[in-house]
């Protein structure tokens, strides 16, 4: 008889998924009458220990294992030896992803999520419809006008964004439709009338760009958006209508055209660039000076700061830092990109600056890859553990939902996904997931979905291609499919601007376009208003647990329950189960 252990068996390990600090998990191994002694193997980051395992009886081995007192990740195998001296080991599967493991000499390690006992995520994360904005594309309350000679703005709010290359980036993106603070405000019964209860802004302060990210001052609203009154008015009003304001924090780098680095001297005091004795000297790193220095990615135009540099940190987290200045000053919560690039003892102040100015804010984080366990520059690094970030972007479900619905793999794939990831994640992190389909990081979700991406088109020709009606139509079909399935998962659904009208295009610029105000497809938009508020009423597809069924690999069944009057979170709640999305995908 093989040796067995499955991590999502509570024969096998119970309780299963992420443990809290200090408790204890029931792990055993099956194995046949022929093995004379069995060990568990852990790690942890205190070190390794092999800890002998007690026969339960001929075919079974138990250890009730406690876990740290500390956050953190435990890896687990177990090893073997049969009567005849022969020594046998069994790990995880290989794709890592948990669940049923195998015998094999060199194992391959299963995990547990150790997470802080007190981790607690604001509820309107868990429950609620969060929704993207690209705020210069999404509604303008009257006609732009800028003194900036550089830029080019769009008269007519309905043309396609201009692709401007240069040697710097692949698009400067200097082109501006004059989406403004008031415009958001004004659109804000539009939102709440698709149950929406997140505004996520993209970037809101001065900047050279259109998206924002090469921050010019983290203390001002770019004019073209408005002004801090602005600012202080949308939330104002966002919170009448039962709405938070998320706002991007960009803490890894700055724009070479900013006030603290300060390139083309378009500041009157001297930046970084001007020399050793600006006081943002120190923020950067320069291998030559002055025009050799890290950046991000190597792309110039953003130079990386120095995240270590204690003027810098005081800058962003002190009493008056920038994160708990505009939380003050309105906002619920901060998108942290690239959350992975930034020290993890900066991730904690972050929270504790954020959590001080205002115990309800959120932290979610931009991270692509598995959260619990993400290697960056050499180091694993766990997010969930309820000591940096209260939730990331959902990058690997929104992958493997396209690729499950694009015929390029099945449901037994995409639920292993979803298991893992509720395996992997501290509940209040699994639940609070930012579950998106469309973003304004890849071509629109339409697009995909339809099998059209166009990024195999050169960059400068693809505001020139388009969807065939039959595409368009099997991209709109397919995107009611996934959203359906989203709304039935734990985690907040969260939609980018415009895709719930039809809104399709290729990648940056081009799926960077203004929202279609008056040419929307009005019948897809009610029907994907029609799923939103059935996911905004319901408190079992917000809390209730998850179980899923694959009956053949073109569908999956995502089942929702409560049971004994308690939902996953142990808050009493009514009894009932409930069946969502059966999802069989079609139009291959």
């Amino acid at each position: 008889m093989p040796l067995y252990h499955n991590s999502r068996s509570s024969a096998c390990r119970n309780p299963m998924g992420p443990l809290k600090a200090g408790g204890h998990v029931s792990l055993r191994l099956l194995s046949s009458s022929s093995v004379q002694e069995a060990f568990l193997r852990v790690w942890t980051p205190e070190g390794h220990a092999e800890l002998p395992m007690t026969r339960i009886h001929e075919d079974a081995f138990e250890i009730d294992y406690a876990a740290p007192e500390k956050p953190g990740l435990v890896w687990y195998d177990f090893r073997a030896v049969d009567r005849d001296g022969r020594v046998r080991f069994v790990g995880a599967p290989e794709d890592g992803l948990g669940g049923e493991g195998h015998e094999t000499q060199q194992p391959r390690a299963f995990q547990i999520t150790v997470y802080a006992p007190d981790f607690d995520v604001p509820r309107y994360l868990r429950d609620g419809i969060m929704y993207q904005i690209f705020p210069d594309r999404f509604h303008r309350s009257k006609m732009p006008s800028s003194p900036r000679r550089e830029i080019h703005i769009h008269q007519n709010w309905d043309e396609t964004p201009i692709m401007m290359p240069n040697s710097r980036t692949d698009n400067q993106a200097l082109d501006f439709y004059g989406g403004d603070l008031k415009g958001i405000e004004q659109k804000l019964p539009y939102l709440k009338s698709l149950g929406v209860t997140v505004l996520y802004l993209n970037p809101i302060f001065l900047a050279r760009s259109n998206h924002r990210y090469d921050t010019g001052d983290y203390t001002r609203i770019d004019p073209l958006l408005g002004d801090e009154e602005d600012f202080r008015s949308l939330c104002a009003a966002a919170e009448r209508e039962g709405m938070r304001v998320m706002l991007d924090g960009v803490f890894n780098h700055t724009g070479d055209d900013s006030v603290y680095f300060n390139r083309y001297g378009t500041f009157p005091e001297k930046g970084a660039y001007q020399g050793h004795t600006s006081r943002w000297f120190k923020w950067y790193t320069f291998e030559k000076f002055p025009n050799k220095y890290a950046c991000w990615w190597g792309i110039d135009n953003v130079p990386t700061v120095n995240k270590d540099d204690p003027d810098y940190r005081e800058f962003i987290l002190g009493e008056d830092g920038i994160v708990r200045r505009w939380l003050r000053k309105g906002a619920s919560a901060w998108r942290l990109d690239v959350a992975d690039e930034l020290p993890m003892d900066m991730l904690r102040q972050i929270r504790t600056a954020v959590r001080r100015e205002k115990p309800d804010a959120a932290i979610l984080g931009e991270v692509w890859e598995d959260a619990s366990h993400k290697e960056v520059w050499g180091e694993t690094r766990c997010y969930c553990a309820g000591d940096t970030l209260d939730c990331v972007m959902n990058y690997p479900l929104r992958t493997a939902l396209m690729d499950f619905l694009t015929f390029k793999s099945g449901s037994r794939t995409l639920a292993r996904l979803i298991e893992s990831q509720k395996e992997n994640y501290a509940p209040p992190f699994y639940y609070s997931l930012m579950n998106m389909l469309g973003t304004h990081d890849r071509p629109r979700a339409i697009n995909v979905l339809a099998g059209k991406d166009f990024e195999s088109v050169p960059p400068k020709d693809r505001g020139r291609v388009s969807l065939s009606p039959e595409e368009l139509a099997l991209g709109k079909e397919r995107y009611l499919k996934m959203l359906r399935i989203l709304c039935a998962l734990p985690g907040i659904p969260c939609i980018y601007y415009g895709d719930e009208a039809g809104m399709w295009g290729a990648g940056d610029p081009f799926n960077r376009g203004p929202y279609p105000w008056g040419h929307e497809d009005t019948a897809f938009l009610q029907q994907v208003r029609s799923i939103l508020l059935e996911r905004a009423e319901s408190r079992i597809l917000k809390t209730g647990t998850l179980s899923l069924l694959t009956p053949d690999d073109d569908t999956l069944c995502v089942i929702r329950s409560i049971e004994g009057g308690k939902d996953a979170f142990g808050e009493s709640a009514e009894n009932g189960s409930v069946a969502v999305s059966v999802c069989r995908r079609t139009g291959e």
